[in-house]
């Protein structure tokens, strides 16, 4: 298996330019996601990629920390921004315990398709615990592990293309986690779930809005 940092800095400007494979999902999401926003909020998200969320998002927030592992992303996401003028991101590399020693807390914190490939949930949800101010928010899109009549060709796909491609260094690790076990982990680390659903339905990628209680 590769190391995340060292895969996702390999296919950075690829990633780049990929076409959203399911627009009508993604723009559901944000559609959900604008409500839980206010304009004076710190927001930080984790594993932004090539920051094209942040800058969906930048309009509805006061600022945003856009945060991924790989150097390469985050700096193909500045570039964006600086060529739209937006100036209310700040782009940072690092993972999530890199942002964690930070010591610092926002409004919301958000990851956006990262969660299923963490090794250490637990961990993980730990540390975005601590860096979500009291009141705050936590919201996540998953994919997650299809339930009964939830399942599609994609899916039973990758079941078997991830591991052969790990096995040959070319895929990072990758969790098939079940809906419920993702939402108890949540829970369990100190959480308390507002809204989900499923953008797209098949497989499922699960949105999880979440408040840290304060």
């Amino acid at each position: 298996m590769v190391a995340a940092e060292k895969f996702w800095n390999g296919i950075a400007e690829k990633y780049s330019g990929l076409v959203i494979p399911d627009p009508e999902a993604y723009e559901a999401t944000l559609a959900r996601v604008r409500p839980w926003l206010n304009t004076t909020d710190s927001v930080l998200e984790l594993g932004c990629g090539t920051g094209t969320t942040a800058l969906k998002l930048a309009g509805c927030v006061g600022r945003i920390t856009a945060s991924d592992i790989a150097g390469e992303m985050v700096r193909i996401g500045a570039d964006k921004a600086r060529d739209a003028g937006v100036e209310t991101i700040e782009f940072a590399r690092g993972g999530i315990a890199d942002m964690a020693a930070r010591g610092e807390q926002y409004d919301v914190v958000t990851a956006f398709n990262l969660l299923h490939l963490l090794d250490d949930l637990p961990g993980a949800l730990a540390d975005i615990h601590a860096m979500v101010r009291p009141g705050g928010l936590f919201i996540s899109k998953t994919f997650c592990r299809p339930g009964p009549g939830q399942s599609s060709l994609q899916y039973r796909a990758m079941r078997i293309l991830v591991p052969a491609m790990q096995l040959v260094g070319k895929a990072p690790f990758v969790a098939f986690m079940p809906i419920p076990e993702l939402e108890a982990a949540i829970r369990a680390a100190g959480f308390e779930v507002l809204e989900t659903g499923n953008y797209p339905e098949r497989p499922p990628r699960r949105l999880i809005v979440a408040r840290k209680p304060g």
